[in-house]
């Protein structure tokens, strides 16, 4: 499967969430709030899990990338993803980066073709 990448340098194709939806899978959903609400201390509902990717059109996104501030920042820049903004690599950026730094190469690798 080709990557996905979001705003962020995610790759959407991978997560769960997207999985999920793609598949229409109520047992992904669940399993994937189980494991998130244990690990972002917060809950999450099967019913929160339905995403097609943070640059998708349409409204079918996780309710955090309504707040999500790199995806707010890019769509403002109308830009593809962060890789491709003047400013990259951003302080919004860095924290990401500590917990997930294929991110980082997945942006450094936009980057080279911009």
């Amino acid at each position: 499967m080709d990557k996905m990448i979001s705003m962020c340098g995610l790759d959407c194709a991978t997560c769960p969430a997207y999985l999920a939806t793609l598949h229409d899978s109520d047992d992904e959903r669940r399993k994937t709030a189980e494991t998130w609400s244990k690990m972002y201390g917060h809950e999450i509902k099967p019913g929160d899990i339905n995403c097609m990717g943070c640059l998708s059109p349409g409204d079918i996104h996780l309710a955090h990338c309504a707040e999500c501030e790199m995806r707010k920042c890019g769509l403002e820049k109308k830009v593809d993803n962060c890789g491709r903004c003047g400013d990259y690599p951003c302080e919004k950026l860095s924290k990401l980066f500590e917990f997930a730094p294929e991110a980082r190469g997945n942006l450094d690798e936009e980057r080279k073709r911009n």
